[in-house]
């Protein structure tokens, strides 16, 4: 089993930034996938990025290449998201998540474990 814990969500105006973190408690996180998804009111959950075991692989959704950044401490149980250059449209409830595997994945079905969610909200 795998609990996680996502924290750092908040107002910022567009432009701003944010870091969200994902703490992870249980066994083996060193070994697991990781990814960050996002679900916006009356919309679907969608990918955001994914990170492998190592942190050696990842993998970004177009809309977020080249302005967040997706990152793990295996030291520390936890992974980040580094968002910069925030919009509104990046408003949405951010959720961790975790593979039982170490590839990373761009499929929400893909991962069994599932953190409570963060707000993030972006003001024009």
């Amino acid at each position: 089993q795998v609990q996680l814990v996502e924290s750092g969500g908040g107002l910022v105006q567009a432009g701003g930034s944010l870091r969200l973190s994902c703490a992870a408690s249980g066994r083996n996180f060193n070994s697991k996938a990781l990814g960050w998804f996002r679900q916006a009111p009356g919309k679907e959950r969608e990918f955001v990025a994914t990170i492998n075991w190592s942190g050696t692989i990842t993998y970004y959704a177009e809309f977020v290449k080249g302005r967040f950044t997706i990152s793990r401490d295996n030291a520390k149980n936890t992974m980040y998201l580094q968002m910069n250059s925030l919009k509104p449209e990046d408003t949405a409830v951010y959720y961790c998540a975790a593979k039982t595997t170490g590839l990373a994945a761009i499929e929400c079905t893909l991962y069994p474990y599932w953190g409570q969610g963060t707000q993030v909200t972006v003001s024009s």
